[in-house]
């Protein structure tokens, strides 16, 4: 039902993608910040990924035809040399055959579309769109809507209540246990977990609220400071522990990038009073997340314990796993009687430990030095290339909330879920684009400088105008 379906709303798609290159781009933005919800609420009929990869493939082949405003050379970077170093990794994992079951063609290109073809999709679509000034804060804007929108969502839920899909997937699908613990509640708004909403909007605060600090222009410090207050908000909400740690990973790269002790010192005890406040008060403490948050802190906290338990288990099968049990392979793919069995029955509770039993401590390892290069060329590229403070400061965003990120996958199993890949995979491609568009974005925010000054000029002439 769901392939019938999906022949004509693919041709529609194809045809206005064709037609409207951008709006294609936005609505691959948009569908796939909210597929999930979709999904979660019966409004979506077909599978995941499809709409986030049939968009994608559409955008690369308009790309390829229309070269009249293509620039393939923007895809010429460490990023996307890393990205295709990892998809060449995945590739080579189809002639691993760890529990002597054969090669499982299907079960392992299913494995690797979610885990290194949707990262490559990303990076492409990303480097080829967003190439100007103005799509780069069209960007952010998109961005922050989005967020807001899954903040509203999560006060609904707080102050209104969940709906009849929300209450189906909590309890009919046992997920209750982990979104009500000791009483407490952990929200997740339009995101597919709590732990994913909450990660999210760590990474989230920590780029708007540098934006709002670095930029020059007024309204984008106002617009993307309140956001930032207000994803911080939804983080607490979440309840989720390890999105401190990730905000804290975030401005420590910032702090660096930024070069600046001006910059430095009022943010660094800004965040230490904030962590000092968890960590040795009890202010906040009659709230359930803050409660929650500052376990983070107490090292004999029993639950925040089990994800070692976990990996201790683990680790004792992956020896004799090198190359992993493969990709794509699940619990129901390996017989009984298989000692691998095991090993995919035991929650991974990480993105970094998921791939380690899909593809043993080769690939992780592999996967790991693939993103540090990633984040070192990208954070070289702010603190070497970029003269303009407000262009520096979205570099340094990008590059924060992707450490941010890999912090939170490291603790969480977030980093491939939606809507995560496509916003921090490819904004951080389009870091290694802004050196080369410095001279028009000053230009553009010369302009956008000219037009506050011009309505602060306007606005003190009527107040002059009055008195007289």
């Amino acid at each position: 039902m769901a392939m019938v379906l999906a022949v004509p709303i693919s041709i529609v798609v194809v045809y206005l993608a064709f037609s409207y290159r951008m709006f294609s781009f936005w609505a691959l933005f948009v569908i796939n910040y909210y597929v999930m919800f979709l999904g979660k609420e019966g409004m979506l009929p077909l599978p995941a990924s499809l709409p986030n990869e049939l968009l994608e493939l559409v955008l690369i082949a308009i790309a390829i035809i229309d070269l009249r405003e293509t620039n393939f050379g923007n895809c010429a970077n460490f990023m996307t040399l890393a990205v295709l170093g990892w998809c060449a990794f995945c590739t080579l994992e189809v002639l691993n055959d760890t529990c002597g079951l054969g090669m499982n063609v299907n079960a392992w290109f299913t494995g690797i579309r979610l885990m290194a073809f949707q990262l490559l999709y990303a990076v492409i679509v990303f480097a080829l769109y967003i190439n100007t000034p103005q799509r780069i804060y069209q960007l952010y804007k998109a961005w922050a809507f989005c967020a807001l929108f899954a903040i509203f969502w999560c006060w609904k839920q707080i102050n209104i209540g969940w709906d009849a899909a929300e209450m189906n997937w909590l309890f009919a699908q046992n997920h209750a246990k982990q979104h009500i613990v000791n009483g407490i509640v952990r929200y997740f708004g339009t995101f597919t977990d709590a732990a994913n909403f909450g990660i999210h909007m760590a990474c989230a605060s920590v780029s708007f609220f540098v934006i709002a600090i670095t930029n020059k222009v007024r309204k984008h410090k106002i617009f993307f400071g309140v956001v930032g207050l207000l994803t911080t908000w939804g983080m607490f909400q979440s309840g989720t522990r390890t999105a401190i740690f990730c905000m804290m990973a975030g401005f420590m790269v910032f702090l660096i990038l930024s070069k600046s002790v001006k910059i430095i010192v009022p943010v660094s005890i800004i965040f230490g009073l904030f962590i000092g406040m968890l960590m040795f008060t009890d202010i906040g403490q009659g709230n359930n997340q803050i409660r929650r948050m500052r376990s983070a802190f107490n090292p004999e906290d029993a639950s925040a314990n089990v994800r070692d338990v976990n990996k201790a288990a683990i680790s004792k099968y992956m020896k004799d796993a090198p190359w992993g049990i493969g990709i794509g392979i699940f619990e129901r793919d390996i017989p009984a009687w298989n000692k691998f069995k095991i090993v995919s029955q035991i929650p991974p509770d990480s993105e970094y430990v998921f791939i380690w039993v899909r593809t043993g401590w080769i690939g992780v390892s592999w996967f790991a030095i693939c993103n540090l290069i990633i984040l070192i060329a990208g954070s070289s590229t702010v603190f070497f290339k970029i003269k303009n403070r407000s262009l520096m400061g979205i570099g340094a965003a990008w590059c924060a909330s992707f450490a941010a990120l890999h912090l939170g996958g490291y603790a969480n199993q977030i980093l491939m879920q939606f809507p995560n890949i496509v916003i921090f995979y490819g904004g951080m491609s389009t870091v290694f684009l802004l050196p080369q568009i410095e001279k028009d974005f000053e230009l553009f925010e010369a302009k956008e400088l000219e037009k506050e000054a011009e309505k602060r000029r306007l606005k003190l002439e009527k107040k002059r105008a009055k008195r007289v």
